[in-house]
């Protein structure tokens, strides 16, 4: 199978890919070093699987590039690489395409059986994750639901939310995420108004709650 690595640090990229070279059945064929560049190296090679780091500052994160990667090329597996044991990460990035995630701790036949795991269509979910899987989709779900206006931001939204958060301003959103600046000015508007927010501090504070500053 072919594989594109994607982490901010070249000792994580190297390292995975001679583990991953060592194997008969993998062979790494590009590595990036943030989300903009993952979708650069699978827009081109078209890889069976993408090892994927949620949290690449100062590029583009794991936790935006998952969904865009996997609507726009959905043959390819994300595997989420990463040291974030948080449920709400996990959650996500399932409901967004990702086909395994696994920690950074975890040792290197976790990876290679995660790696052959979703490569034949399973889902891999490290062990220590696995029970709040379970309790997210059966109890959490349908209560956020009722009562967080966060699950009423689109995909999209959920993208431009932390960029605002974090000071980009709109002609660099729309560089980063490949939109018009009026879109992001649409889609900013929108924001403020699900989450019932008045000014850009509120937006601030709303998204270190939700720990999409974290990544």
């Amino acid at each position: 199978m072919k594989i594109v690595i994607a982490d901010d640090h070249a000792i994580v990229r190297s390292g995975f890919s001679m583990i991953l070279n060592f194997q008969e059945d993998m062979e790494v064929i590009a590595l990036a070093s943030d989300g903009i560049e993952a979708y650069r190296m699978v827009a081109k090679h078209q890889p069976d699987i993408l090892i994927l780091d949620l949290s690449m500052p100062p590029g583009e994160s794991g936790l935006i590039a998952t969904g865009k990667i996997k609507e726009d090329f959905p043959n390819t597996k994300i595997l989420i690489l990463t040291m974030h044991d948080d449920e709400e990460y996990l959650f996500y990035v399932l409901k967004n395409g990702a086909s395994g995630y696994m920690l950074k701790t975890a040792p290197d036949d976790e990876l290679l059986l995660a790696i052959r795991t979703i490569h034949t269509g399973g889902t891999y979910i490290h062990p220590k994750m696995a029970t709040s899987l379970v309790r997210e989709f059966v109890n959490k779900d349908q209560k956020i639901k009722e009562s967080d206006p966060f699950e009423m931001l689109s995909k999209r939204e959920i993208e431009v939310l932390p960029l605002i958060a974090k000071g980009y301003g709109n002609k660099e959103i729309a560089q980063i995420l490949f939109i018009s600046v009026k879109t992001v000015e649409a889609h900013k508007t929108k924001i403020m108004g699900k989450l019932n927010l008045k000014s850009r501090p509120e937006l601030v504070e709303y998204a270190l709650k939700k720990k999409l500053l974290n990544f």
